[in-house]
């Protein structure tokens, strides 16, 4: 471990991160932060050559810190909470190793949050999509992290009758994503991640609000973070998120089986009327997203209503979960 005090630890979980992960510690290293900052990336048993990789770039920057750990010990919130250990900064940053940050700021505008306010123990910053997210995430991503506010933000429990009673509100307090995040080591100190297989990030958030703290969105700072998921695999995510969404909120997206049709049919005509919007796709291009929309929206409420199934009856876990599965290898 650097034994230098750094202002920040920058820290990445990866496994096999390929290309992208390259371009994103290459992006990391050339942030202009104005203070002295280490990286501490904890791998879980890369076959890729992302460890080769890392090594090499060690013997270039001193700031490198190299964790490996077998697959089997991996977890979202205790594999980052080993990186969190290992790490000397003041403020701990988090960044998954598919989020290539926008500029070389991107980091000064995650920490110089927390001189806005004491008690501003997370913040997280904006997502835009890579080039090959598919139209409809491209558009839920961006409409998405602009509800958040176009300057930085500062959020706080302010209203506990209204944190009870709307879902909304709740959702609007306790969003958060270590997909590009930072926090103050001193409450990690306190409030670790919980070592759960999916939506840790979240769930910290929540404690953090429902203990009085506050929480900053920072939309200077910048990563583009999308999946270009099979259909295979985004019914597994959706089984994941929604799962964790029961979990942290309480939250149904289905309230019965027999309404799926109706969610479906729902959200298909939500996007056609979207695209029936849109004056930059070509009429053979608004058919076949049409057709790509039909068939989503029947995965992502499928998926849906088996996660909240999945809290209950962990056995479903086993054929859906693909955080189950990585965990459990």
């Amino acid at each position: 471990m650097n034994e230098l005090n750094q202002l920040a630890s920058v820290i990445i979980p990866t496994k096999n991160g390929g290309d992208i992960f390259k371009k994103v510690l290459v992006e990391v290293l050339n942030q202009d932060l104005g203070a002295p900052f280490e990286i501490v990336i904890v791998d879980s048993g890369s076959s890729d050559g992302t460890v080769v990789f890392i090594q090499d770039m060690q013997k270039q920057n001193e700031n490198i810190v190299l964790k490996q750990i077998m697959p089997k010990e991996f977890g979202h919130g205790k594999t980052r909470n080993l990186g969190a250990s290992l790490a000397s900064g003041k403020y701990l940053v988090f960044i998954t190793q598919d989020a290539l940050p926008y500029d070389q700021f991107w980091l000064k505008n995650l920490v110089s949050c927390f001189d806005l306010d004491e008690d501003i123990v997370g913040v997280f910053g904006r997502h835009l999509p890579y080039d090959d997210c598919d139209i409809f995430e491209k558009h839920n991503i961006i409409t998405h992290f602009n509800n958040f506010g176009a300057e930085t933000t500062i959020y706080y429990l302010d209203d506990q009758e209204r944190y009870n009673r709307e879902e909304g509100y709740r959702h609007l307090l306790c969003y958060y994503s270590d997909n590009s995040s930072a926090m103050r080591k001193k409450i990690w100190d306190i409030i670790p991640y919980p070592e759960v297989d999916f939506a840790e990030d979240q769930l910290w958030a929540r404690q953090i609000i429902e203990r009085g703290y506050k929480k900053a969105y920072s939309p200077q700072s910048v990563v583009y973070h999308s999946h270009n998921y099979t259909f295979k695999q985004q019914f597994k995510r959706y089984y994941d998120e929604y799962k964790g969404l029961y979990r942290i909120y309480n939250y149904t997206s289905v309230k019965s089986v027999f309404l799926l049709p109706a969610y479906i049919a729902k959200h298909f005509i939500s996007d056609v009327r979207f695209l029936r919007h849109n004056t930059n796709i070509s009429r053979k291009r608004k058919l076949y997203w049409a057709a790509y929309s039909l068939v989503k929206n029947t995965i992502r409420y499928s998926g849906a209503y088996l996660g909240v199934l999945g809290n209950k009856y962990t056995s479903l876990n086993r054929l859906f979960s693909r955080e189950y599965k990585l965990i459990n290898k």
